[in-house]
């Protein structure tokens, strides 16, 4: 029977956290245990009702707030920032959303999309964005790692004593990824902690970004070697290691994809492992493993990689083109190991170090009209000549140094400071230039013959490595290479024959395409190429 006498719910929301214990009758330790809360968390609206409410009767009664945190979170909206409403038909069906792009993303694009106390505009097609770009590539590394496994029957248990692998004699770039692991399991362990949920999202994102596309990418080689040498287990274990434990750090934010990466990987080969990634404890980073010195270096070594193709890509060379040369002026020079990876990923052959690219860059300085004018209005044209008439690189000197550029016409002085000037930095012929501040690279664009037959060899092994996919050949599979083309195509394939095969898995090459045939055109050039797998 329903008493006439209600008093406000918000009062009966407000004692939950004795009342739900029947305090102060019973039950007096169970709630001294869980008075106050760690944290309470709701939607943005509940701030003036059950927020306050909490607040005002544990200080009456307590004397003290019933929680230590609060997480309020925002209200989601649909993808225009209006709120959701059936008679707008705006709003979205939950369980539809969930069988279309599947829980773990949805919560994935919650976590990562913005920190939980802002609006959150739900969108399918933002969604699927932050599944390819952080569960989607977590699942390719999780398969490369699980492919090459299988086809080598690696066991990670056959190297582990009493559930641990102790390194040995690692690669530099196995270093630096356990360093960035352990940092990795710092940085997540902080952040939830302290309730900054968006920040460990992204942190697992950057790191499953450099695990894919710079260390594995990196370190193929290593796992198509022969047999089972000792850096080859390297490679393995390391990879292991970082799927399993970055799998432990996001399992709270994607449960079901860590469950069955942790099964496959983990659960199925170490028999006496937990029954479920849930069940695990969250990783604790080992100090001894992390080098902040080496993480800054790989750190510039991939500042330099993106502005050396950024530069590549302004004079329209692929990175299949070798070219003989770049220069690189910054705060920090970079050991040999460092280098070589610069080169190998930009396909140069040398790289220099230099404290003055002057040599390739130069400036142009127009006057700004907007303040010149007003300024010096009848001396403008003479500004503009002498301006055109600088030597631009002593000019820009000379506009560090003092602040402002110095002339004087028919007796009448002008001082430009760099609000009066439009500058425009130029570029020598045969050299592009890629400049972000603190650091310059140039790369030299002149192509001899030599490096021009060897942009078509790396072409060719492209081409042929796309066949090998569309033809659907085991990543094992040995080929016959054949070919047919012009003049220069023969010749070149006759001089590379052994590169090309060496980085396809071929076997001999033969004149006249047959198998699996296609037609390309090669920087210009038309050629006939077929593979076919022997036997």
């Amino acid at each position: 029977k329903r008493v006439p006498e209600v008093i406000d719910c918000w009062f009966d929301s407000g004692a939950m956290p004795f009342a739900q214990h029947h305090y102060p009758f019973e039950n007096k330790e169970l709630f001294e245990q869980q008075f106050p809360a760690d944290f309470i968390s709701e939607a943005v609206d509940q701030t003036r009702g059950w927020f306050h409410s909490l607040m005002a009767e544990g200080t009456l009664l307590f004397n003290q707030s019933p929680y230590r945190n609060v997480v309020v979170l925002g209200l989601i909206t649909d993808e225009n920032g209006q709120k959701m409403s059936k008679s707008k038909g705006n709003a979205v069906d939950p369980f539809e959303a969930l069988e279309t792009y599947g829980s773990d993303a949805i919560r994935w694009y919650f976590y990562s999309n913005s920190a939980p106390w802002l609006p959150k505009r739900f969108s399918g097609s933002a969604v699927i964005e932050g599944r390819s770009k952080f569960m989607g590539t977590l699942w390719n590394t999780y398969a490369f790692y699980a492919l090459y496994a299988e086809i080598d029957q690696f066991n990670p248990a056959d190297y582990m004593k009493d559930g641990k692998w102790t390194p040995e004699n690692l690669a530099v770039i196995d270093r630096w990824i356990l360093s960035k692991l352990n940092s990795l399991i710092k940085t997540v362990d902080t952040s939830l902690d302290t309730y900054r949920i968006t920040e460990a999202a992204r942190a697992l994102q950057d790191f499953t970004d450099d695990l894919s596309n710079w260390y594995v990418r990196r370190s193929r080689d290593r796992f198509w070697a022969k047999g089972m040498p000792q850096d080859k287990v390297n490679a393995y274990m390391t990879l292991f290691t970082c799927l399993r434990d970055l799998s432990l750090c996001a399992a709270p934010m994607i449960p079901f994809m860590t469950e069955e990466i942790y099964q496959n990987i983990v659960r199925s080969v170490i028999p006496d492992s937990k029954e479920s990634i849930h069940l695990c404890f969250f990783p604790e980073a080992d100090e001894s493993m992390i080098d902040a010195k080496l993480e800054a270096n790989m750190e510039r070594v991939l500042k330099l990689v993106v502005m050396g193709r950024a530069a590549r890509n302004a004079a329209n060379l692929k990175t299949r083109q070798p070219l003989a040369k770049m220069f690189v002026k910054a705060p920090y020079t970079l050991g040999e190991f460092y280098e070589k990876i610069i080169l190998e990923e930009l396909n140069i052959k040398e790289i220099e170090f230099t404290e003055d690219v002057r040599a390739f860059t130069t400036y142009i300085f127009k006057p700004q009209l907007r303040t010149v004018g007003p300024k010096y209005g009848k001396l403008l044209g003479k500004i503009r000549g002498a301006l055109s008439d600088l030597d631009g690189n002593a000019a820009m000197d000379e506009l560090k140094a003092t602040g402002r550029l110095s002339f004087e016409f028919d007796g009448n002085p002008v001082e430009l400071t760099e609000d009066d000037l439009l500058i425009e930095m130029t570029q020598k012929e045969g050299y592009v230039t890629e400049n972000n501040g603190e650091e310059t690279v140039v790369i030299d664009t002149n192509l001899t013959d030599a490096l021009v037959r060897e942009g078509f060899v790396r072409e060719l092994i492209s081409k042929i490595q796309t066949m090998r996919r569309e033809a659907d050949f085991n990543v094992t599979d040995r080929i016959r290479i054949s070919y047919e083309g012009s003049a220069l195509i023969e010749t070149v394939f006759a001089e590379n024959a052994e590169d090309v095969m060496a980085d396809t898995l071929g076997l001999e090459t033969v004149r006249g395409a047959r198998g699996y045939v296609r037609n390309w055109s090669i920087n210009g050039e038309d050629c006939t190429l077929g593979v076919e797998v022997i036997s």
